[in-house]
């Protein structure tokens, strides 16, 4: 029962959750928007206040397993600004980078590709496959297919998923039909917040998220969720929503201080 030790810093106000990543790039595009009249907005990264990410585990204490759990996924994470996920210095030394596995099966449960070993590095890749899934489409029929496939009863309601905001921000906010804009999230960094047991992991994924539609724009997202290993298969296990994972521009200083680790494929000569 482990997870990331964190050190104090100075507290910044929390974003709500319901700010979404829709209307992150509304300020970055205003500008675009009065030279060429460019109506895009990808969703609000939603960050809490909290202390900085460390290096150092630390054992979970004592309590039952789901105490240990919530414990687990409510710590927080390094608070970072909106604009820590548009840009930022690049990282002078960038941390040891995380092996991710590839899936086995491209035709997954709602299209979502699967067969991930069961390890935290297993469950961090189907976190990130389930994540594109849905933003790739930015599609409410496939955020119900995907939810209803990879979310266990008593996790996050359809109605509540980021996931499903997510894409209903982004319609709302770009003034755009579902798949008017195209859409591209790619797993660029991760990191294992915490584990339980083998069967139980806090899983984080940091994404580089495209969207254009007639102009280009991109943002880093970070989001974690609870997996839970069940019949064979990483799901997004049932209990309160882990706190808020850092949004930070990829390989940026800022990234490497909230503890986000380079994504590697396995396999692939580094």
């Amino acid at each position: 029962m482990r997870w990331r030790n964190r050190n104090p810093q100075q507290p910044v106000a929390p974003w709500s959750r319901e700010r979404l990543l829709a209307t992150l790039l509304i300020g970055i595009l205003t500008i675009l928007v009065l030279m060429s009249g460019l109506a895009v907005a990808i969703w609000q990264a939603a960050t809490g206040a909290g202390p900085q990410a460390g290096t150092n585990l630390v054992e979970a204490g004592p309590g039952s397993s789901d105490t240990v759990r919530d414990r687990i996924a409510a710590e927080p994470m390094l608070a970072v600004s909106r604009d820590d996920a548009t840009r930022g210095a690049p990282a002078v030394v960038q941390p040891e980078g995380i092996v991710i596995p590839e899936p086995a099966r491209l035709d997954g449960p709602a299209g979502v590709p699967t067969g991930f070993p069961h390890t935290p590095e297993g469950a961090v890749g189907q976190l990130a496959q389930i994540e594109a899934t849905v933003l790739d489409s930015m599609s409410i029929d496939t955020a119900r297919a995907v939810h209803g496939a990879w979310v266990r009863e008593g996790g996050p309601s359809l109605e509540e998923w980021v996931m499903t905001r997510s894409v209903q921000s982004f319609v709302r906010a770009s003034g755009t039909t579902e798949r008017t804009a195209v859409v591209k999230a790619t797993p660029v960094a991760a990191q294992v917040k915490g584990t339980n047991g083998p069967d139980w992991v806090v899983a984080c994924v940091l994404l580089d998220v495209h969207a254009s539609l007639q102009a280009e724009a991109r943002v880093g997202f970070g989001h974690c969720e609870r997996m839970a290993w069940v019949e064979g298969r990483w799901v997004i296990d049932a209990g309160i929503v882990p706190a808020w994972a850092p949004s930070t521009w990829p390989g940026s200083q800022k990234a490497a201080e909230a503890g986000w680790r380079p994504w590697v494929i396995e396999g692939v000569q580094r």
